[in-house]
C-alpha cells in the first residue's frame, strides 16, 4: 500500500496542519525556540511514516513507526509546555488529534510486526 492511502499518514498531515495553525499564536519571539521546534518535530511523523512505507523490509518500516511515535512524543510535550507557558488557553481538540496518531500508529506497527513477509 502507498503511503498516501494510509490512514495514519492521512491523521498525522491533518495533525500537521493543527500544530501550524496553533503555532501562530505563539508569540514573536518564540519563532526560532518551541514554534521552530514543534513544527520540526510534528513534520517528522508523517515524513517518518512515509518514509518506512518506502523501505523494503518490516523490520525498516517498523523502525520508522517508532521515530514517529517519538516525534509525536516530542510534540505533546511541546504542546504541555506552550500550554504551561500561557501560550496557548485550550489544547482537548490537538490532544484528541495526538491520541488518534497514537492510536493509529501502534495499530500499523502491530501490522507490520505481524506481516511474516517482507515488503
Amino acid at each position: 500500500m502507498y503511503y498516501q492511502d494510509l490512514e495514519v499518514w492521512k491523521k498525522s498531515i491533518e495533525l500537521v496542519k493543527a500544530v501550524y495553525k496553533l503555532t501562530e499564536k505563539f508569540p514573536k519571539e518564540e519563532q526560532f525556540g518551541l514554534t521552530s521546534q514543534i513544527k520540526r518535530a510534528v513534520i517528522s511523523i508523517p515524513s517518518n511514516i512515509a518514509e518506512g512505507n518506502m523501505r523494503m523490509s518490516n523490520k525498516e518500516n517498523s523502525r520508522f513507526i517508532n521515530i514517529a511515535m517519538g516525534s509525536l512524543t516530542e510534540v505533546e510535550t511541546q504542546l504541555i509546555i506552550a500550554k504551561e507557558l500561557g501560550f496557548i488557553k485550550d489544547i482537548s481538540k490537538d490532544e484528541e488529534l495526538l491520541k488518534k496518531v497514537n492510536a493509529l500508529l501502534i495499530g500499523f506497527r502491530k501490522y507490520i510486526i505481524k506481516s511474516d513477509t517482507d515488503l
